[in-house]
């Protein structure tokens, strides 16, 4: 063998394939893994990783950075989290293709659905691309992370039938119009199709790619498969059980048609479903007639933060709310400070249904004010209990005495029961993902989950072999979504790696930091034992620092 370019020596192997941990050595050369087990000479580069885990670079399955790939190649702070891979384009939204001028649509259904602002988008996306192809090109230069891209159903419609794609379903000819798109999406390196059975537009209106009919999905999945790869992806209808039983039959349907895998966003632990019993039993009902459907799991409790001078799901279905909220600032805070408007808001939260409905289970997080520091850590149902207030008023209360910078936070409801939601990660048909990383910024920070399954569900409570969850988060997700060249530590394959401390490896607390275009802010998860991730070869993260190195591909 001729010189290596990089070796790691003395590692504590874990190939992804779910095989026993063994020590040895791996070498690279031209970005791929070359050689594992005993490697002999000296490489250009040499690392000695005794005490330490090499594992595949880990795939995040579920995020929408999009946008932020335009800005920042980086992905940040995935990396930073040992993801070597994200997949983009999910929930029916991609920024491809798209009509030259008409990319204001796309803008504000990013903005609603995935709480990314249109005053980034106006700083930093250029929108000067088309076609899907043309979008890929745009993010390829300058990527540090590699990029798996989804062409969303929505924005699909949207180009090919304008204002008709959110009134009616399509034509043959509308339909053959989608199919080419796709075609030549997954000739360029597409990864598949997104859809969504749930989301709404910024009028409350369904988005486009609910208007369609099983023989259009069908249709575009039968496109899609003739690359010889593919997957589609989608949100379900999660307020209704029944609906989403409903949508994980169609997902069955539309598998067997067109012999392609369908994944579904999220699989959740909730207080009436510890162990998600109903949809995984839809689940399995498909898999034992033919289809290959698997639902997407996330290993952290779904908690959420709200502000009134951010953005907040929440909200959404309390309309004189959302109609502040989607005022300009200034504005929304002389709206939320209006005596004439306050009783009008408080009644309309007192009748909060469906994701509203957790507002009374809300705690105090961050205060401005000094009058509002006794409050900290308190839920919302106590102080308006003590305070003789409705829970509306207490939200209006406290925001206003902060400017609206009040942090309000939803712990510990959803995936809270860590031995369900490890039964969940575990189950075959559940993928390890879910994250939504890149979106809700002002909400909460996806990324970080592969760094929360090795610290809690590895580490602290063994819930999981290190093993297996390696395998969870590269080899399986690799394999069962047709990302064929990585995922596993053999020769041949891409040389993403980890390298980390199993007995250090760690996820920091939410920080909410000023680093966006457009004035934006986020919350982000910082991360600590990871030593390196190397991505096609090279070094891009080094002991939490990243280098110049930008070798992301679209995979």
């Amino acid at each position: 063998m001729t010189r290596p370019d990089l070796a790691i020596r003395n590692a504590r192997i874990v190939d992804g394939t779910g095989a026993p941990a063994r020590t040895g050595d791996i070498a690279v050369s031209d970005g791929k893994i070359v050689a594992v087990g005993s490697v002999d000479g000296t490489a250009t580069c040499e690392i000695d990783a005794a005490g330490q885990v090499v594992a595949p670079g880990f795939i995040d399955i579920h995020t929408h950075f999009d946008p932020q790939l335009c800005w920042d190649g980086l992905a940040t702070p995935s990396l930073e989290h040992g993801v070597t891979t994200v997949v983009i384009g999910n929930c029916s939204l991609s920024l491809a293709p798209v009509h030259p001028g008409k990319h204001h649509k796309l803008v504000s259904m990013f903005q609603v659905i995935e709480d990314i602002k249109k005053r980034t988008f106006d700083a930093a996306v250029p929108f000067s691309w088309e076609s899907f192809p043309e979008y890929l090109d745009h993010i390829r230069s300058g990527l540090g992370i590699n990029v798996a891209a989804l062409i969303g159903h929505s924005a699909l419609r949207y180009y090919v039938m304008d204002a008709a794609s959110q009134e009616r379903e399509a034509t043959d000819d509308e339909i053959q119009q989608m199919c080419d798109l796709v075609e030549e999406a997954m000739a360029a390196g597409a990864l598949g199709i997104s859809s969504s059975y749930v989301d709404i537009d910024e009028n409350m209106n369904p988005v486009p790619s609910r208007y369609a009919n099983l023989r259009e999905k069908i249709a575009l999945c039968k496109a899609m498969a003739k690359s010889g790869r593919g997957i589609y992806q989608v949100v379900p209808y999660f307020p209704e059980m029944e609906q989403q039983l409903a949508n994980i039959r169609e997902l069955g349907e539309i598998s067997r048609a067109a012999n392609i895998p369908c994944s579904l966003q999220p699989v959740l632990s909730s207080p009436t479903s510890p162990n998600a019993d109903e949809v995984i039993q839809a689940l399995e009902a498909e898999r034992q007639n033919g289809g290959r459907v698997y639902g997407q799991v996330m290993p952290r409790c779904f908690d959420l933060n709200m502000r009134l001078s951010e953005t907040s799901m929440l909200l959404y279905a309390l309309p004189s709310w959302k109609a502040i909220m989607d005022s300009p600032l200034d504005e929304r805070r002389t709206k939320f400070a209006d005596p004439a408007l306050r009783d009008g808001l408080v009644r309309e939260m007192s009748e909060a249904r469906g994701m509203s409905g957790a507002l009374p289970f809300l705690s105090v997080g961050h205060v401005v004010s000094k009058a509002n520091e006794q409050y900290q850590g308190r839920h919302l149902a106590e102080i308006a209990e003590t305070e003789g207030k409705q829970i509306g008023e207490v939200i209006l209360d406290l925001s206003n005495a902060d400017n609206l910078e009040t942090e309000f936070q939803l712990k510990g409801v959803i995936n809270a029961d860590k031995a369900a939601v490890a039964k969940l990660i575990n189950h075959p048909l559940c993928h390890f993902g879910a994250s939504d990383a890149g979106a809700h910024i002002t909400q909460f920070c996806g990324t970080g989950d592969t760094t929360h399954l090795l610290e809690h569900y590895v580490r602290e409570t063994g819930q999981m072999s290190l093993e297996r969850a390696v395998h969870r988060m590269t080899g399986e997700v690799a394999k069962d979504w047709g990302i064929a060249d990585r995922g596993t530590l053999e020769p041949g394959k891409a040389a993403d790696l980890v390298l980390f401390d199993p007995d250090r490896v760690s996820v920091g607390d939410e920080e909410f930091v000023d680093d966006f275009p457009g004035e934006a802010r986020r919350y982000v998860r910082r991360a600590e034992g990871y030593a390196a991730v190397i991505v096609n070869g090279e070094i891009v993260l080094e002991d939490g620092q990243y280098t110049d190195a930008r070798p992301g591909q679209i995979v």
